[in-house]
């Protein structure tokens, strides 16, 4: 039974010792598989690495010799056991036999260590390159463009800004402005009304229809005078060979002979767009007297002011001056001036007046003739008895005479006006009188 019990665990010995050094050198063997890798991912291999392979061979082959000289003591032990004689018996301690302080410093912490390498999933890097940091992204180069595209769009709009700024001083409003509001007397809210249309349709070049403005009022209230002050002002920023005034009963005061002047007036008209257009610059046109217009001008000039015309025709102003609907004006500033508060301003008052007159004048204007439904009416209303006073002021200065102020009431107190309506006296011929009676001074 001794000898049973003794080759029993003589062969369990074997076994687990084999199963033990097998463990070993496979973690041995794994572990340098993995450093022999590391190595070769490594572009310049150092003096450690080299060192580092040969003391692991070294160990392996120390394990080696000490597993075989085990192998052979167990089966020297075994034979003996069969033969009844007392064999050795290999110790069940661990020796320190073959072993260098190296190796054996190194065993214990490697133990755990390789359990835990077993666990971990390997990663696997390409041959001639080891762990690399992820490329950086690349910006897109669209983005240099799309910011490029911003400052052309940016400078381009300023670029236009700009330009329209310098189109608007070329023609001097401001000037016009003060102009216009010391010399028309009365009639500061036809004077806004026609700056306003003027500044819109002057702020650029570009336009799909030309500026039509006709001013319409009584007798005396300035229509021919306001025509000459814009014809004056218009020729000192565009010259004179792009302005034109066109009194009907001087140019063609015979009916016979308007189809003729029709057409030259056309031919005129064409040849001084082309002009303007030369020169980048916006004629002008004024047409007093237009109540005396015959039927062939009026045809002509609705197809000139047409948005079907060429570039060149849609760059201009055409204004005209009539007192087509003078009677409608007299009579609504008579009957409504009961209505009307002292308080309000002039630009207010005129306000209403375009409000409530224009539908009316546009109606009867527009059963004369299609022409009219081209244009942007102006009314302008009757003056009072201090306007007509300022404009023998501003005459008698004109003429060089003293302006006394008792001869000025008793030369406006021979005008004729209106009965006086809620506190305003309206002239019935407004400034016309003043130039003949300061002439008899």
């Amino acid at each position: 039974m001794s000898d049973r019990d003794s080759s029993i665990s003589a062969s369990q010995t074997e076994g687990e010792l084999e199963e033990e050094l097998d463990e070993e050198l496979e973690g041995d063997t794994e572990m340098e598989e993995e450093k022999s890798e590391n190595e070769r991912a490594s572009p310049c291999p150092s003096l450690s690495n080299i060192s580092s392979t040969l003391r692991a061979v070294i160990r392996i082959k120390q394990k080696y010799q000490a597993m075989k000289k085990r192998r052979q003591e167990m089966a020297l032990g075994g034979q003996c056991a069969l033969m009844g004689a007392p064999g050795r018996t290999s110790p069940k301690i661990f020796t320190f036999d073959g072993f260098t302080p190296t190796a054996f410093s190194s065993q214990p912490s490697n133990v755990s260590q390789r359990k835990k390498k077993r666990k971990r999933k390997r990663v696997l890097f390409p041959e001639g390159g080891g762990r690399r940091a992820p490329p950086k992204q690349d910006h897109s180069r669209a983005k240099y463009c799309l910011y490029l595209l911003f400052a052309i769009v940016f400078l381009q709009v300023y670029n236009a800004i700009e330009n329209l700024d310098d189109h608007v001083l070329r023609y001097d409003l401001e000037g016009l402005e003060k102009t216009l509001r010391r010399e028309v007397f009365g009639q500061q809210g036809a004077v806004e009304s026609l700056l306003s249309h003027l500044k819109d349709y002057l702020s650029t070049y570009v336009h799909n229809k030309p500026l039509v403005v006709s001013l319409h009022g009584p007798t005396g209230v300035g229509k021919s005078h306001l025509g000459r002050l814009l014809a004056g002002h218009f020729r000192s920023v565009v010259g004179d060979t792009l302005v034109l005034q066109y009194y009907v009963l001087h140019h063609c005061p015979q009916e016979e002979n308007a189809p003729q002047c029709a057409n030259h007036l056309s031919a005129v008209i064409s040849e001084m767009v082309e002009r303007a257009e030369e020169e980048e610059k916006i004629p002008l046109f004024i047409f007093d007297e237009a109540e005396h217009m015959h039927h062939e001008i009026l045809d002509t000039l609705l197809q000139l002011v047409s948005s079907k015309q060429s570039n060149e025709y849609l760059n201009a102003i055409y204004l005209f001056l009539s007192n087509l609907g003078h009677a409608h004006i007299t009579k609504h500033m008579l009957h409504n001036s009961s209505s009307i508060s002292m308080a309000m301003t002039a630009s207010g008052r005129h306000s209403n007046l375009i409000k409530e007159l224009t539908p009316i004048l546009r109606s009867r204007l527009e059963k004369l003739h299609p022409l009219w439904t081209e244009a942007d009416i102006v009314p302008l209303g009757l003056l009072e008895k201090g306007h007509v006073m300022e404009c023998f002021l501003d005459e008698i200065t004109r003429e060089g005479f003293y302006p006394d102020h008792a001869n000025i009431e008793r030369l406006t107190g021979e005008i004729e006006y209106y009965p006086a309506v809620g506190g305003h006296e309206y002239s019935q011929t407004g400034c016309k009188q003043v130039v003949a009676k300061v002439n008899l001074l």
